[in-house]
């Protein structure tokens, strides 16, 4: 992608309405737009930083087993009212009639729709175990959204819904999506902690949030230092392998951590004092059981092995993309803009002509663009007429976490520059070695 031709509407001040790190750089790099209240729209920028985002979680969900679908944003008010949870969900629900004047609703969430789609199309065990999940806009009418996408009303979820035949193969439907966060967090350059936390109006009896530290979040949490130890789970992990699940859980769960609202003072006294950890946090994910509460309401029954009705037992699981996107930058970031982990850049490398119409210096960028662009890497190659500065400040505040950097003096002899925007450290090398360790 060629910056001259490219939408990045770069704000030089900070937004005065950006309280935190994350929304205002996503504001300055042009990232995101805010159109109303919570709402906002995603940029080229943002967008393909969240679309990086949603292939990770989207091959950690097909790894562990889930099928994706994609169910409608509005919904009817007669699943919710047979759920019970109409009434309940109270004023971050948004209510409204079409033209035959029936109640609808923007949903906050889909427990009732995937249930009504099962019991519609499942009637026995032999389907089961299935763990539907897609990835889709939500609406929460907050009473107060700020710090951009990290708590807005309109949001990205990627909601998950498990379906079991029994209790304990429910609980390993819940090991396999606690695994796959792992993984999912992991592979984002996070450091998720699985706190035990408080069911809300989901509801159930097992439930656990993914929390990353930082000063900014708006949970308070409180955990062992041993997090940092702990091992995250491999690629070849075995899903189906229901103890080495079951090892994987218990390890990271025998370690105290709980959100404020599971908090246990006694407990969290009783750890050596070094050992413990009170911070801030940032929810990025969370997972519940709740058995049987809504097939049971709702009739989502199959047939047993023993000829029998059974009522399913039910899970589900919720990451918000757009809320890690701001998480992300919040974890990874310095004076002069983002510093994006590679998994999740919007480009792999930018290619910086540093005297544009300069004939040496445009063949090379040229060269060095249309090589990396074969190899299937993402560039953004900028071939303004911008100063220099402007250039690199452009580059830092982006966060591409490679810069390879043409300029008249250095391709004269034959090289340029490369630099890494995580260290900040050069290179000089040929132009040929800088495309070779780019593409690794």
């Amino acid at each position: 992608m060629r910056l001259s031709r490219y939408y990045l509407p770069i704000l030089k001040e900070n937004p005065k309405e950006a309280e935190i790190v994350s929304h205002r750089l996503m504001l300055r790099t042009g990232m995101i737009r805010q159109q109303s209240q919570g709402i906002y729209s995603w940029l080229p920028l943002g967008k393909r930083v969240l679309d990086k985002v949603n292939r990770i979680i989207r091959e950690e969900q097909d790894r562990s087993g889930a099928i994706e679908l994609l169910m409608p944003t509005l919904q009817s008010a007669e699943l919710w009212q047979e759920s019970g949870r109409y009434d309940a969900y109270g004023k971050e629900m948004l209510r409204i009639k079409d033209r035959q004047d029936r109640p609808m609703l923007y949903g906050p969430t889909n427990e009732e729709m995937i249930t009504d789609i099962f019991r519609s199309t499942v009637k026995s065990y032999k389907s089961l175990p299935l763990n539907l999940y897609h990835i889709q806009l939500k609406f929460r009418d907050e009473i107060r959204p700020r710090f951009g996408t990290m708590r807005s009303r309109e949001f990205l979820m990627k909601d998950a819904y498990s379906f079991d035949l029994t209790r304990e193969g429910a609980e390993h439907s819940y090991n396999k999506m606690f695994t796959a966060y792992l993984r999912t967090f992991a592979r984002m350059g996070l450091r998720a902690i699985p706190m035990r936390a408080d069911t809300g109006p989901i509801g159930g009896n097992l439930s656990h949030e993914f929390i990353i530290l930082a000063d900014t979040g708006e949970s308070e949490v409180f955990c062992h230092r041993d997090f940092v130890n702990f091992d995250i789970p491999a690629e070849d992990t075995d899903f189906d392998d229901v103890g080495g699940l079951k090892k994987i859980f218990d390890q990271w769960t025998s370690v105290y951590a709980a959100t404020s609202e599971m908090h246990d003072e006694a407990a969290f006294d009783a750890i050596p004092e070094g050992e413990r950890l009170s911070a801030r946090g940032i929810e990025v994910g969370h997972i519940f059981y709740f058995g049987t509460k809504y097939s049971e309401a709702m009739g989502a029954k199959v047939q047993g092995p023993d000829g029998k009705e059974h009522i399913v037992h039910m899970g589900s699981y919720g990451i918000g993309p757009t809320r890690l996107v701001p998480a992300i930058i919040e974890a990874s970031h310095d004076e002069n803009g983002i510093i994006w982990p590679a998994s999740v850049a919007p480009f792999d490398v930018v290619v910086i002509n540093m005297k544009a119409g300069d004939e040496a210096c445009d063949k090379a960028c040229e060269e060095i663009y249309a090589a990396l662009t074969r190899a299937g890497k993402d560039v953004l190659y900028d071939d303004t007429d911008d100063r220099a500065g402007q250039k690199f400040a452009t580059a830092d505040l982006i966060g591409v976490p490679t810069q390879i950097i043409v300029g008249p003096r250095s391709i004269a002899q034959g090289e340029v520059e490369v630099k890494d925007r995580k260290t900040g450290a050069r290179d000089t090398m040929t132009v040929e070695a800088a495309i070779n360790r780019v593409n690794g």
